[in-house]
Order: structure tokens, then C-alpha cells, then sequence
């Protein structure tokens, strides 16, 4: 184990503090931790660093907040609790002084087509009071302005009794403001008849394309007897009755070859069977399937607002509630505050706060009707954020996960200086981070290490910044790290001319980037950086796109699936043991029938998050007993799965499992930086930064001449920012184009050529505010990028 030093914090707990003051944790175990033992600071902001895999996820997320959630689900009723899994206590030996623990991850919001921004953040119910107080004409309570609410009449008869019995009619209103055609979705699906069959041929020659409705079995014996259309007449000839029962026919019994069935039209029954489902649950042939068949569309009765007719027809001052849910967010906390009545003066200034809010995190770009599943991982934790900015609780435990992901230097002051915020109140803060901007402010500094995986796990530091940059640590070491301008930078060998580009904010914009170069696009988040790259170059032929958005893949993918790495290990098994490769796949012969291979049980509590817990049968190795008695090189396929990518570059590089197919993606696995992961670790459990990272591996080996990247340093280490410099310059030095959308200065710096846009965010932004070297930039020092990377390049 490492040597672990110690310094007093800044701001020191209080004098004689015992466990009212500290957070105790002895003995930490859970996933690579090594009987980590280290007492946090209450009511201090407290940031944990080391490598990408040192283990700070696993203590802070995995013991501290897992062990505050299991406590809280204990103080539910029995009842309640019946109906949850029971969490496991992590492995840790002794956990004092834990608070109520609040987390502020870089999960996506739930991709629910009506949930917004607005509705994420108790800004949308204000402003529906505000309007049902002030908006003309009057229409109802608040829940008129919803367009999660229905509308609902109804007209009845209530009976009063006074005396003699007196009947009093009344009619009851209950006026939501929910749109009636696309139902609060803004949207309206439609399906792509064409997809569903070739109207040329008959039902009896295969017509339907719809996956899995074969004329052979069941659905082909109930479609064909019927007797609602004629199953050997080409589709085109039915009459307008027998296409409608065809496609739409309510569910009706029928009876064929002497058996009840229920026949339904293909339409109702596909949305049953496919439509209704979570796409990336779907089999894959039937998940292309089903995006091939749906379109989505504007909805022409409230043109995408969601509100009905009665509520976008309320105006104050004539702004509608939906005119203020389009405006920036900016834009609209100025409106609110010429809002002059007194009498809604108190609801005014608190909406004003929350979405000054906005503004103040860098959000102020957004507005209240952005679908909440459009942002980004770094947007979604900031917005989650301001729902605790104004939260009347305090000694709670805040814990944030990178928070600084995809934002410029000149946000992140603002980003630090709400966390300050949050301690100040009364909080501890706990928060994962790399960034030196970020541990540059804490009161207590707790670094993992050394290395990652099984060469992590240790605590090698624990005290002041101060201490940690005299400290010998990797961190330590890396902490004061400033890259140097190039001064010389690769001549491009040809251009991607961009004319006219409107994408989302920006303003008709002309750009030409080079080619067979470095190109890095800059600017502060909202500027227009991802409109102008991914909106403006087609991901296509000799264009490789590599973002952060959630991989493709349920909870069964793994890094071993999703890069092609298990086929030859399956392989190796296979042929090592004299039997088939289908075993060694979980998602298939050698699945556990327990939990069908994912090695956990999902339990959905509905209005509560789901909960996990590992499958008892397998242990969570997620393979029958019976195939783990194969092995090759003394392991069996579940030890494989659990080892790192270093542990499997060296287990597949020699002796009886040597694999050459196998080593050539471990190598870019390593190259870009994801060493430390597991080859069986489940793909929802990575960081945005890695998903990009794995994607970039997978497509190393493309033809692609254009590599389009969306900043690849997030969830980097300093010390790993170099080797993804390193491996840049590969890129480009074997003739490929590479074009980054970056904030970090390191890469700014390493750039052959910069474009910068802003000069704000949102229609602040838009424009191309400076194009040249990252020398020029430093010189010119006109935009707020150049006046943050000469201040760090200097440094």
C-alpha cells in the first residue's frame, strides 16, 4: 500500500470534533477499494481525486451515498418495504456520521417526451400560478396551463339536503391544458405504411415486413383465416373495408381451424408489441425495424407548444404561457421581472430567482420548453442543481459527480462558486473531480490511487491542496501541469467548407476548417460549438462521429460486446474445450435462466427509482454453473469478463490463451485511455466521457478520413490528458482529419488551428469569433477563450 500522507484541512472542523463533525469511514471494500479508511469533514467541500479508476466513485458513490440511500429506505414502512429489494450494506467495516445524501450525477434525464426543462425544475409550475392569476381571459386554475394534465368535463347532479330533500344540478370542471391531438407530447407519430408491407404481393406471398410476422405460424394462420380479407389478392387490390381490417381492426374473436383466437389489426398490434416498448430494449433487427416505421411530426394543433387552444390563448402583457416557455431562459427572467403587480409579487421574485439561477450556472441559453432528454450530461446535472440551489434543507450531504463536464473556464469560476454556495448553507460537499480549477477551492482534498483498477484502490493523500501539491502523488505531481503553445503547427491539406449554417443558434455562419490537421472548436457552452460541428458536418462516408451520447445497448452490453472483443474470446473458449462459442455468451446458451444473464435483478418501484440487486442463482457472474467449469489458461469465461483491459492484454499475450484478434482491441482500448475498465462492466455504468472514449476505440480501425470528437477529455485525469494528446497526434499523423469540440486549454494549446464562437451563449452566441493558431489567439486576446488560454499558458 502506498504511503498515505495527512495535512489539517483549511477550514478545520470544529476544535474537539467527534462523529457529529466527520464522516467516518474504516475499512472501505467495494469494488477495488483496499480497507480504505479516511474521515471527512462535515459541512466542508471536500473533493476527491486520482486516476479514471483510482476508486473515488467507488468510495463516495458506491459506500458513502450507498450506504445514506439503504439507511433512508430502512425508515420506510414495512409495507413499502416489501415491495423493494433489500439493498446489501457496502463492504465497509464502519460507516459514522453519514447525513441524508443528495445525488447530483451526470445521468441523462429520463427521455419522457413530457418532461422539460421547466417541468425538471418547479420553474414551469410557477409561471402556470403567474398565469392563472394574471392571464387574460381568465381560464381556470393552474392546472389549465399544464400540459400534463387532460381536460375533463362533466355535468351531474349533487344533492343538498336541508329539511326536505332539495336536488341542485351542477356541472363540474376539471380544465387541464394538455393538447387533445398529441397529448402534451408537442409531437404526433405516424407510421411509414410502406415499412409494414409490399402492397404488390399478397399476404399469402409474404407481404408483411413486419419482423417476426412470417405467414408460416401463428400470426400467419390467424391473419390468413380470418376470413376479413382475401389472403391470396395482392394488398393494392383491397377494397377501403378490408385494408382498414387489415391495419386497424379492433380486437375481435375469431375461430380458426376450431380454435378461439383474437384476431387485431397490424397497427394497434405492432404499437402493443414494438412501439410502446423502450427502443433500446428492443432485439436489434427490430429496434431498425421500428425506427424505420415511426416518423415523428410537429403537431399541427398547438404547433409543438403541447397546450391546448384554451391555454396558449391566455396572454399577459401578450406573452402566452407557451410564448414564455420558447423564450431563453435569460430573456425570460427579464420579462418576469417587468411583470408590475403586486399581488403576485412574491411569486414573481421567486421565479425571477430560479431562473436568474439558470443564468448563473450557464444555462441561461436554455428554455423552460427544452425537452429534458435533449440535454447533455453536464446540462443535466447543472439543471438537477438548481432544483437544491433553493432548497430550504440544510447538513445535508451533497455529492457531485465531475460537474465541470462541458463547461468553458469562464463557467466553471461560476460552477465553484455554487458549490461554495451550497456548503456555505450549512451542507457538505462532496464532489468527484479532476479539474485543478475545482480542487484549487476545497477545504479537504481525499486522492486515490495510485493507479487504476487493481493498481488503485489505496488512499495516497488525504489533507490541503496546499499539502497535495507538495505531496508526491500523481496528482500532486500533474496538479500545477500547464501545456505550451505549439510553435509550429501542421500546414492543412485541404478544407470543409461550411456556408450559411443556422443550425439551432447560429447566424448564417461561413467557416472553412482544415483538413489533415488538428482542428479544435471552441467557445462557452451554448455558443454554438456542437450546432456548427455535428449540425453542419453529415456523419457519413469518411466521417467518423464520436460524441457522448448514452451507447446503444441495454444493461446486458459490456466494453467485451459492444467493440466485437467477445467473439474472440468465445472463440478461444470454444476451441480450448471442444465445444460450441454460444456458451461463453450470456446472451445466449450460457446465460444464467435465473436472471437470463444480466447478473442482477431489476425490480421498477414505479414512482420510485428502480432498484438492482445482484441475481442470488449466479452471483452476479451471469453464466450457468456448468460453464464456468470450462477455462482457458486456468480462468473461466465470468474471472475473464471481471479482469481490467491491462490484466487482459497480458492474459491474452502469452501461453495457451494467446489471441492476437483479442489483443488488437485491447491495444485501443488501452490507447485511449480505458485501461482500467472491465471487460464485463455494464455499459450504463459508464461516465459520458468513457462512452466516447469506447466508441472512439471501436472506430480506430475505420477507413474514416474525418474524425469528429465531442470533448474527449471529459472524466480525464490530468495525467491522461497527455496520452489523449498523444494519441491525437497519431490520428492525424497516420492522414486523418480530426476536429474536436474542446474546453480544456491543454488541447486548445496543442491545436494546429482554433475556432472560436460565441461571444456569449444562446442568441448571444453564433458567430465565428476568432479563426487562427492557438499563438494568435494568445496574442489577440479579444474573446473570453484567448484571455483563459493565455492566463493558463502562462501560468
Amino acid at each position: 500500500m502506498s504511503k498515505v500522507t495527512r495535512t489539517g484541512t483549511q477550514a478545520p472542523a470544529p476544535h474537539g470534533a467527534d462523529s457529529h463533525d466527520l464522516i467516518r469511514v474504516l475499512g472501505a471494500r467495494v469494488n477495488n477499494l483496499k480497507d480504505v479508511s479516511v474521515e471527512i469533514p462535515k459541512r466542508r467541500l471536500t473533493v476527491f481525486t486520482g486516476v479514471s479508476g483510482s476508486g473515488k466513485s467507488s468510495l463516495v458513490f458506491g459506500t458513502i451515498a450507498a450506504e445514506s440511500q439503504r439507511l433512508i429506505n430502512e425508515t420506510y414502512s414495512s409495507f413499502v418495504q416489501g415491495f423493494m429489494p433489500t439493498l446489501a450494506r457496502p463492504e465497509v467495516d464502519v460507516l459514522e456520521g453519514l447525513t441524508t445524501a443528495i445525488i447530483v450525477d451526470q445521468q441523462r434525464m429520463g427521455a419522457d417526451p413530457r418532461s422539460t426543462v421547466g417541468t425538471a425544475t418547479d420553474a414551469n409550475a410557477m409561471l402556470r400560478i403567474l398565469f392563472s392569476r394574471l392571464g387574460q381571459p381568465h381560464i381556470g386554475s393552474p392546472g389549465a396551463f399544464a400540459f400534463n394534465v387532460p381536460s375533463v368535463r362533466a355535468s351531474g347532479a349533487i344533492t343538498v339536503e336541508r329539511g326536505a330533500k332539495k336536488t341542485v344540478k351542477a356541472t363540474f370542471n376539471r380544465l387541464g391544458g394538455m393538447c387533445p391531438r398529441c397529448e402534451g407530447r408537442g409531437t404526433v407519430t405516424d407510421i411509414d405504411l410502406s415499412q409494414l408491407y409490399d402492397d404488390s404481393k399478397s399476404l399469402g406471398e409474404g407481404a408483411l415486413t413486419v419482423p417476426g410476422y412470417s405467414m408460416d405460424g401463428w400470426y400467419g394462420r390467424i391473419f390468413k383465416g380470418s376470413g376479413f380479407f382475401d389472403p391470396d389478392k395482392p394488398i393494392r387490390k383491397y377494397t377501403k373495408k378490408e385494408l382498414h381490417d387489415l391495419l386497424h381492426k379492433e380486437p375481435t374473436k375469431i375461430k380458426v381451424e376450431g380454435i378461439n383466437l383474437t384476431y387485431e389489426g397490424l397497427i394497434p398490434k405492432i404499437q402493443k408489441s414494438m412501439l410502446s416498448k423502450d427502443v433500446d430494449a428492443l432485439q436489434p433487427h427490430v429496434r431498425a425495424f421500428v425506427e424505420r416505421a415511426m416518423t415523428f411530426t410537429v403537431c399541427p394543433e398547438c404547433d409543438g407548444t403541447r397546450l391546448s387552444e384554451a391555454a396558449r390563448s391566455s396572454k399577459i402583457a401578450g406573452i402566452s404561457i407557451a410564448d414564455a416557455c420558447a423564450m431563453q431562459i435569460s430573456d425570460l427572467a427579464e420579462w418576469v421581472r417587468g411583470v408590475d403587480e403586486p399581488s403576485v409579487a412574491p411569486l414573481s421574485a421567486a421565479l425571477g430567482h430560479t431562473l436568474d439561477s439558470f443564468a448563473e450556472i450557464g444555462l441561461g441559453y436554455l428554455s423552460l420548453d427544452r425537452p429534458s432528454g435533449t440535454l447533455s450530461g453536464g446540462e443535466a446535472q447543472r439543471v438537477k442543481m438548481i432544483r437544491h440551489l433553493g432548497s430550504s434543507l440544510t447538513d445535508v450531504t451533497y455529492v457531485f459527480d465531475e460537474p465541470t463536464t462541458g463547461l468553458h473556464p469562464h463557467d466553471i469560476q461560476r460552477m465553484n462558486g455554487l458549490l461554495l454556495r451550497l456548503r456555505d448553507k450549512g451542507n457538505t460537499v462532496l464532489v468527484v473531480e479532476h479539474k485543478p480549477e475545482v480542487i484549487a477551492i476545497a477545504d479537504h482534498v481525499v486522492d486515490l490511487g495510485p493507479g487504476a483498477g487493481t493498481g488503485g484502490g489505496t488512499l495516497c493523500f488525504e489533507g490541503t491542496v496546499e499539502g497535495l501539491r507538495a505531496g508526491g502523488t500523481i496528482t500532486g505531481r500533474h496538479f500545477d501541469d500547464r501545456a505550451r503553445v505549439k510553435e509550429t503547427v501542421r500546414e492543412a491539406t485541404g478544407t470543409l467548407e461550411i456556408r450559411g449554417a443556422t443550425t439551432h443558434n447560429l447566424r448564417d455562419v461561413d467557416v472553412d476548417i482544415p483538413l489533415g490537421v488538428l482542428a479544435v472548436v471552441t467557445g462557452v457552452a451554448g455558443s454554438g460549438k456542437s450546432s456548427l460541428v455535428h449540425g453542419s458536418i453529415p456523419a457519413g462516408e469518411g466521417v467518423v462521429s464520436v460524441d457522448q451520447s448514452a451507447v446503444r445497448g441495454s444493461r446486458r452490453s459490456n466494453p467485451a460486446t459492444y467493440t466485437g472483443l467477445l467473439d474472440p474470446i468465445r472463440k478461444a473458449f470454444a476451441k480450448a474445450n471442444g465445444v460450441k462459442p454460444a456458451l461463453f455468451s450470456a446472451n445466449s446458451e450460457g446465460a444464467c435462466p435465473h436472471c437470463n444473464g444480466v447478473g442482477v435483478i431489476y425490480t421498477d418501484l414505479a414512482m420510485m427509482a428502480g432498484v438492482t440487486s445482484t441475481c442470488e442463482e449466479c452471483e452476479g457472474k451471469r453464466f450457468d454453473a456448468s460453464v464456468l467449469e470450462y477455462h482457458l489458461g486456468g480462468r473461466d469465461i465470468s474471472e475473464v469478463l471481471a479482469m481490467s483491459v491491462t490484466e487482459a492484454q497480458e492474459f491474452f499475450g502469452t501461453g495457451e490463451a494467446s489471441t492476437p484478434a483479442a489483443l488488437r482491441v485491447l491495444g485501443r482500448l488501452a490507447d485511449v485511455g480505458l485501461g482500467y475498465l472491465t471487460l464485463g462492466q455494464p455499459l450504463t455504468t459508464l461516465s459520458g466521457g468513457e462512452r466516447q472514449r469506447l466508441r472512439l476505440a471501436t472506430h480506430m480501425a475505420d477507413k474514416g478520413g474525418v474524425y469528429v470528437l465531442d470533448e474527449p477529455t471529459a472524466g480525464l485525469h490530468l495525467a491522461d490528458v497527455e496520452q489523449l494528446l498523444g494519441l491525437l497526434d497519431r490520428l492525424v499523423d497516420s492522414g486523418k482529419s480530426v476536429i474536436v469540440v474542446e474546453h480544456h486549454q491543454a488541447v486548445m494549446a496543442h491545436a494546429d488551428w482554433i475556432i472560436d464562437l460565441g461571444p456569449g451563449a444562446g442568441h448571444d452566441g453564433g458567430r465565428i469569433v476568432f479563426e487562427g493558431t492557438p499563438a494568435d489567439l494568445v496574442a489577440d486576446r479579444s474573446t473570453v477563450t484567448g484571455e483563459h488560454l493565455a492566463a493558463y499558458v502562462g501560468g
